[in-house]
């Protein structure tokens, strides 16, 4: 009888165990924490069209309707702040209104680079491009190229073009200049999505949807102009928001 007691103790301990364990499996998950930042906090102020001059683009490309701004895609170009930014914050909400549109924030354009457009000279600038692409630009690229898109994604790309620099963040495009998203958080065509972009000291962090996915740092300017992109097809922003920082 002596020999009993530890069995017993054992056996009870697993029923004990066993009737734990469902108790755990039903406590809630907790969603990540999430950075939801609207652009009116203090400090922050409205973009309209009084702070844009047009560059390359025609007089009818892009409208300003309250808090929204429409373009039409054609021709490609952009148009640019009236004054340069260094440190600043952005919050832009957007929504393609074709299956497969393509465009993009420009932070810290190249002034000489504007000047060349402004000639007819080239159609984007130079600087750090946020891409602002729809799910389905893949699937049309792939068709006309007939080659692997693994070089772009469509959930918030962050990289240089042309003479500028950048140092991306993990993980990175097989070229090794584009910053890939961590996640893929992007909705499709017709639908909005909201981008937080973060650009200080030479540094670029990017969060779509709420959630901080791309970036990079060591960006070669770190000053210039902000420019909204027109590349193709139709496509609408609101709610642009700017906060300037020392």
């Amino acid at each position: 009888m002596k020999t009993s007691h530890p069995i017993t103790f054992f056996i009870l301990t697993l029923f004990a165990l066993g009737q734990a364990h469902p108790i755990a499996e039903d406590q809630p998950v907790r969603p990540a924490p999430r950075a939801w930042i609207t652009g009116t906090e203090p400090g922050w102020r409205a973009m309209t069209e009084d702070d844009f001059v047009n560059v390359n683009c025609a007089d009818n490309t892009w409208s300003f309707e309250g808090n929204l701004i429409k373009c039409t895609g054609k021709p490609v170009g952009v148009i640019r702040t009236k004054k340069q930014v260094t440190n600043l914050e952005l919050v832009v909400e957007w929504k393609h209104k074709q299956y497969g549109g393509n465009s993009g924030v420009f932070l810290w354009a190249n002034p000489e680079s504007i000047k060349r457009l402004a000639a007819g000279k080239g159609r984007l600038p130079a600087g750090i491009e946020v891409q602002v692409l729809d799910l389905g630009y893949a699937e049309k690229y792939e068709k006309q190229h007939k080659k692997p898109s693994d070089w772009f994604t469509s959930h918030g790309d962050v990289f240089p073009t042309q003479s500028a620099r950048m140092k991306p963040f993990p993980p990175v495009a097989p070229n090794g200049n584009r910053s890939f998203p961590s996640k893929n958080t992007t909705k499709g065509v017709g639908e909005w999505n909201h981008y937080y972009i973060r650009a200080i000291n030479g540094e670029v962090r990017l969060w779509v949807n709420g959630e901080e996915v791309s970036g990079g740092t060591d960006c070669q300017p770190a000053t210039g102009y902000l420019c909204l992109e027109s590349e193709g097809a139709p496509i609408e922003f609101r709610n642009l928001r700017i906060r300037e920082l020392p």
